[in-house]
């Protein structure tokens, strides 16, 4: 097991406004922040910061819990596996009104996103989540207690294969902006289990 703020740590797009302590990230989102590309209405987005490490490890786990206070549409935070603008992951809840949100994640392969949701209550304030690695394949789970993890999305990175870069982001793709605190990350054995 080690701990994900005593690895190298590097950021994509740093944030005006972050604090790491030995425990804790700090990220103060920034109006028009996001990543997306293209599907559906062309749009595209590239600017969310992201802090991640670096790994060639194949099989490996990574666990964090989030807190946010998000309050406008889209504004999200979660994990992040950001390879280069047109190859990457990532989940996390986005908020959508004051009744729902919606818990969910994003592939982007090749310079193409999609985007796969279920609608949770707006009054959710915190989420575990842990990204598992085997080989270009990955799995996604989530958790309200960072105990009992679920099942949010089986996926494959083309360009996942090699060495990758894997961490956190905090976004607001329109004029909003929230604080978000990340804990206790922490990386470990692959708990992905192989299918038998």
């Amino acid at each position: 097991m080690a701990q994900f703020l005593s690895q190298e740590l590097l950021w994509t797009r740093k944030p005006q406004n972050a604090v790491i302590t030995p425990d804790t990230v700090e990220i103060v989102t920034e109006p028009h922040t996001d990543l997306w590309q293209r599907t559906y209405y062309g749009f595209q987005n590239d600017n969310a910061p992201v802090l991640q490490t670096r790994t060639d490890e194949k099989y490996f786990s990574f666990t964090v819990r989030t807190r946010f206070e998000s309050k406008h549409r889209f504004d999200q935070c979660g994990v992040a596996v950001y390879l280069d603008s047109e190859n990457w992951l990532k989940a996390s809840i986005e908020y959508e009104n004051e009744r729902i949100q919606r818990l969910g994640s994003v592939v982007t392969n090749h310079g193409y996103s999609d985007w796969a949701t279920t609608d949770i209550s707006a009054g959710v304030r915190e989420m575990w989540y842990r990204l598992s690695r085997r080989e270009s394949d990955y799995c996604v789970e989530c958790s309200e207690d960072g105990v009992h993890f679920q099942q949010m999305r089986i996926c494959h990175l083309w360009n996942g294969d090699g060495e990758i870069t894997f961490g956190i982001y905090a976004c607001s793709p329109e004029d909003s902006s929230f604080k978000a605190v990340f804990s206790n990350l922490e990386i470990t054995d692959c708990q992905w289990r192989a299918h038998l």
